[in-house]
């Protein structure tokens, strides 16, 4: 049995995936491990309240474990009592059965995210934005563009960042003084540091430099350093006399550094990690854009575990607030209905 087939009451035996685990402590100073399991249709919280001395070991992030357990509801919240545990081998398992994938097929991300870069009007963004997508491609295809949170599945980083674009082509219609150019390749680039972030697909971690550094920054100079590869920095080498903004060369710079800067600022705030406050309309479009598309998965995840007429559990990435679930009222399917060509008619419009 799936994960999302599980129901208040089953009772539950078979492989999981540890997606995290953290040791906790009980009123009465025991301790107990919260884990966090995982297969390819989604995810639940576990509890292990009685610790053996390999327990930890066992239920280390990464690992596979083969669990029995009472599946309860807590808190409005599905989570598996755990009664028994074996760790498993890699090799005892098919890795793909948990490893969550992408609500849209990889290759009709790509074919959109190639679309949307080669729809860059502007000859030295589309080159600079069209430079970093093929020569990161293979990777960012399938990337994961979070440890948790949000997007943390195979391919949830391009779908992320097509997401936005899509999204960030609407407001531009609603906002016409927006620089289409710019929000789209914001919202494309504006994560590609996570390239470098994270370690892995199947069970991401922090890399060294994603610890030291963080995404933002490494992103930034990625930009940076292609940008420079093709020449857009030349206006630095100019004369004094030549450095007008009538110059050619002050364009390329100039579309570099708006990008730069979309890059640095787009968690929108410095408290939320940019070194730099949005300073553009577009830096700002693509800063809302990203948090709301953030919050947008998360709520989904919440939802996913919680009964029609109930709350979800509190999230604390969402100010720790719960969300309503109506009883009544089912999701609206906001798809607009049109083929993938048909989207693509509309993106020449």
């Amino acid at each position: 049995m799936k994960i999302n087939q599980l129901k208040d009451g089953d009772t539950f035996s078979g492989p999981v995936l540890v997606a995290d685990c953290k040791k906790c402590v009980k009123t009465n100073g025991d301790n107990y491990l919260n884990i966090l399991l995982q297969d390819n249709s989604g995810q639940i919280d576990g509890k292990l309240w009685s610790v053996g001395l390999n327990d930890e070991k066992i239920f280390s992030k990464g690992n596979f474990v083969l669990i029995s357990g009472k599946v309860l509801n807590y808190n409005k919240s599905l989570q598996i009592k755990i009664t028994s545990s074996s760790p498993l081998k890699e090799s005892e398992v098919n890795v793909s059965d948990f490893v969550l994938p992408s609500p849209v097929k990889e290759e009709v991300l790509t074919r959109k995210l190639l679309t949307y870069v080669s729809s860059i009007e502007d000859e030295d963004l589309r080159k600079l934005v069209s430079t970093l997508v093929n020569k990161y491609l293979d990777k960012f295809r399938i990337w994961p563009a979070a440890v948790k949170n949000h997007h943390e599945f195979v391919s949830g980083l391009i779908y992320h960042s097509v997401t936005m674009a899509d999204l960030g082509l609407e407001i531009c219609r609603c906002y016409p003084k927006l620089n289409r150019d710019f929000v789209l390749a914001g919202c494309i680039v504006h994560d590609f540091g996570k390239l470098f972030e994270l370690s892995s697909v199947s069970n991401p971690s922090f890399t060294l430099e994603g610890k030291l550094l963080g995404h933002i920054s490494m992103g930034f100079y990625e930009v940076r350093n292609t940008a420079k590869e093709l020449g857009m920095y030349e206006f630095d080498s100019l004369n004094e006399e030549e450095k007008t903004t009538s110059n050619p060369l002050y364009h390329k710079k100039e579309v570099a550094v708006l990008l730069e800067h979309i890059v640095l600022s787009h968690h929108g705030k410095l408290e939320f990690g940019s070194p730099i406050l949005p300073l553009t309309r577009e830096a700002l479009a693509v800063s809302f854009i990203d948090d709301f598309d953030a919050k947008m998965m998360i709520l989904d995840k919440a939802y996913a575990s919680t009964l029609p007429g109930e709350s979800t559990a509190k999230l604390f990435n969402m100010d720790d607030r719960y969300f309503y679930s109506p009883a009544s009222i089912p999701p609206k399917n906001g798809v607009s209905g049109l083929t993938l060509e048909e989207e693509m008619e509309v993106l020449k419009q």
